[in-house]
């Protein structure tokens, strides 16, 4: 039994971290209604801004304070949201779904040249943001990084709902989601609330992995992560903050029993599958998600 909840606690905190990736998936959606296929690239770019103002200018002896670091950090996702929204995705307003589609495949495979090209593909030592080992609630091992983790993905989760449904900024990105020409209609920018809808969903790609990385090692292979999360922002529903980090949760949960029961009899693929399973089935049972807004259509 002891070893059973052990998995449910370690599920539940990598499930969260899922979720903070997953939050970047859905403010772009909910402003853009385009699923960013590129996500994962995005949040390698935020590892290795943080990685060139840290470790980086370190090594050639311009080393900066961490803080200073990740407000620079913060500032070059703020100029990297606005390009990919200036870019490559504004032009693209009102057209089909599957030039979009296309259009984030393409963008996905750029970034990942684009890294390769300046960063060069070699691994790096990511810097310490958050504290290393472990802390113990009775007979259970909380690990201290994921755990901090956690609770800043619920912090933000809160943080993010109270924005999209109280400030006036977050309201009307909410119309914009809603639909574009009613919004314009009542004096909303569109193209002003789509940047910043991409600027937040950059930001939160990076807090993703200064969660996901601190202390370990960056790659271009860590893109991954972004594949993992979409089944997550699906499940949970495309246009609902909170619902990412609860389908977080049950994904990781699922991943977790899946590696420890599951795994040992199939060489490892049941976990690795599992999410993109969930995915596939939530598309054909329930499409909007868990907890997103359901079309209703009156004839």
């Amino acid at each position: 039994m002891t070893n059973l909840i052990q998995i449910l606690i370690d599920g539940v905190l990598v499930g969260l971290v899922y979720g903070l990736v997953a939050i970047s998936f859905v403010v772009i959606y909910r402003a853009s209604r385009i699923v960013n296929l590129a996500q994962g690239e995005v949040l390698v770019f935020g590892a290795l801004f943080l990685w060139t103002f840290t470790l980086g200018l370190e090594h050639v002896g311009a080393g900066l304070p961490l803080v200073v670091g990740i407000l620079l950090t913060l500032a070059a996702c703020v100029v990297l949201g606005l390009i990919l929204e200036r870019f490559v995705f504004r032009p693209l307003i009102g057209q089909p779904a599957f030039a979009i589609f296309m259009a984030s495949i393409a963008l996905l495979i750029l970034l990942r040249g684009l890294a390769q090209l300046v960063w060069t593909a070699e691994t790096r030592s990511f810097p310490v943001i958050l504290p290393e080992g472990a802390f113990e609630i009775g007979p259970f091992l909380i690990n201290t990084r994921l755990f901090l983790g956690a609770l800043f993905t619920v912090a933000l989760t809160f943080g993010l709902h109270a924005f999209f449904t109280r400030s006036r900024r977050g309201l009307r990105l909410a119309a914009v989601a809603e639909d574009h020409n009613t919004a314009l209609s009542l004096g909303v920018s569109v193209r002003g609330a789509i940047a910043v809808a991409w600027i937040l969903g950059a930001i939160v790609a990076t807090f993703a992995a200064m969660v996901l990385l601190s202390g370990r090692i960056v790659s271009l292979e860590v893109a991954t992560i972004g594949f993992k999360a979409l089944p997550v922002a699906l499940l949970g529903g495309l246009e609902s903050i909170r619902g990412a980090p609860l389908a977080g949760i049950l994904i990781g949960v699922g991943e977790a029993l899946a590696m420890a029961y599951l795994d040992p009899h199939t060489n490892g693929a049941a976990s690795a599958v599992l999410p993109f399973c969930v995915m596939i089935g939530v598309l054909l049972i329930r499409p909007q998600g868990l907890f997103g807004w359901k079309k209703i259509e009156r004839l």
